[in-house]
C-alpha cells in the first residue's frame, strides 16, 4: 500500500480555507495561540460536524448527541471555529479569544463553551474520559457514540494506554479515537522525540480496529469516519496523517509554529495573505 506520509492532500477547497480565515480571527483577537496545533486538525473537525456527528447547536447538552472531545486542548481553536459556524455560539466570539471576558479560553472548558464535551489541555485525558463515557452510553442502551482527538505527541502518555486495554476489554465498538498524526510535537518530530512507529500496529495490539488516511483528503475522511466502527466487536481508532501547520507554508511541519505567545498584526496580515493565495 502506498505510504500515506508520502501522499499530497488534495488542495484546500474554499470552506476549508474559510475555516482558516476563522482560526487567524480569533489569533488576531487573542494575541496568541497555537497555530500549528489547531491548523492540523481543520478537516478532521469539518468532516466530523458536516458528516458524522449527531448533535444541535440550539441544545448542546442534547441527551442522544454524539460525544466529540478534543482530547490534544490546545488544538482548541479548531473547534471553536466550528462550533461558531455551526451555532453554538456566535462567530464574534472568536474576537475575544484568550481575554479575560471571553468564554473562549487557550483550553477547551466544559460548562462555559456550549458544544465542549470536556475541560482538556492536561494532556492524556481525554481518552480516559471517553471510555466512561462511552461506557456509560452502552449501560443507558443508547445509540450515541463518542469520538476522542487526539494528538500524536499526546499519546505519548501513558494513560492514553491504559484507556485503550480498557476499551478493549470493555468492547466499546461506540468509542473511535483519532489521532492527528502531524508527526511534530511541541519541541520537535515525534520520531526524535519519542518513535510512535509502528503506530497503527500498537493500536491493534490494544484491541482497536484501526484505519489510517490522509487527514486533510475530505473525500478519504468521509469515508473512514462515516464507516465506523472499523471492527463491530471492539473500538476503532483511525489515524489521520496531517501537516502541522497546513495551509500556511510558512509555518508547515515546523515546530516553532506549535505555539506563538506574541502575534502582531504583520504576522495577523501574513498568515492572511498566504490564505488568499492558496492553490
Amino acid at each position: 500500500m502506498k505510504k500515506l506520509e508520502a501522499m499530497r492532500s488534495p488542495p484546500l477547497d474554499e470552506r476549508s480555507l474559510h475555516l482558516r480565515r476563522l482560526i487567524i480571527r480569533a489569533l488576531d483577537g487573542g494575541g496568541r495561540g497555537h497555530i500549528g496545533s489547531s491548523l492540523s486538525l481543520v478537516e478532521i473537525f469539518r468532516v466530523l460536524f458536516d458528516d458524522v456527528l449527531s448533535y444541535r447547536a440550539s441544545e448542546p447538552d442534547w441527551a442522544e448527541r454524539d460525544r466529540c472531545i478534543l482530547s490534544k486542548g490546545h488544538g482548541c481553536l479548531a473547534l471553536y471555529a466550528l462550533l461558531a459556524e455551526k451555532g453554538f455560539f456566535p462567530i464574534e466570539e472568536l474576537d475575544g479569544f484568550c481575554r479575560r471576558d471571553s468564554i473562549l479560553g487557550g483550553h477547551p472548558e466544559r460548562g462555559k463553551i456550549p458544544g465542549v464535551e470536556a475541560s482538556t489541555g492536561a494532556l492524556g485525558h481525554g481518552l480516559p474520559i471517553g471510555v466512561g463515557v462511552a461506557l456509560g452510553l452502552r449501560m443507558k442502551r443508547g445509540d450515541s457514540r463518542v469520538f476522542v482527538v487526539l494528538g500524536d505527541g499526546e499519546i505519548n502518555e501513558g494513560s492514553n494506554w491504559e484507556a485503550a486495554m480498557s476499551a478493549h476489554k470493555h468492547r466499546l465498538s461506540n468509542l473511535t479515537a483519532i489521532i492527528d498524526y502531524n508527526k511534530v510535537q511541541s519541541a520537535g518530530p515525534t520520531a526524535e522525540i519519542l518513535d510512535l512507529e509502528p503506530l497503527a500496529d500498537k493500536w491493534r495490539a490494544f484491541g482497536f480496529g484501526v484505519a489510517e488516511v490522509d487527514g486533510h483528503d475530505l473525500v478519504a475522511l468521509r469515508r473512514a469516519l462515516g464507516g465506523l466502527p472499523v471492527a463491530s466487536d471492539r473500538p476503532s481508532a483511525v489515524i489521520c496523517h496531517t501537516v502541522k501547520g497546513k495551509g500556511l507554508p510558512f509555518a508547515e511541519n515546523d515546530a516553532n509554529w506549535h505555539h506563538k505567545s506574541s502575534i502582531k498584526k504583520d504576522l495577523v496580515a501574513r498568515m492572511y495573505a498566504a490564505i488568499e493565495a492558496a492553490p
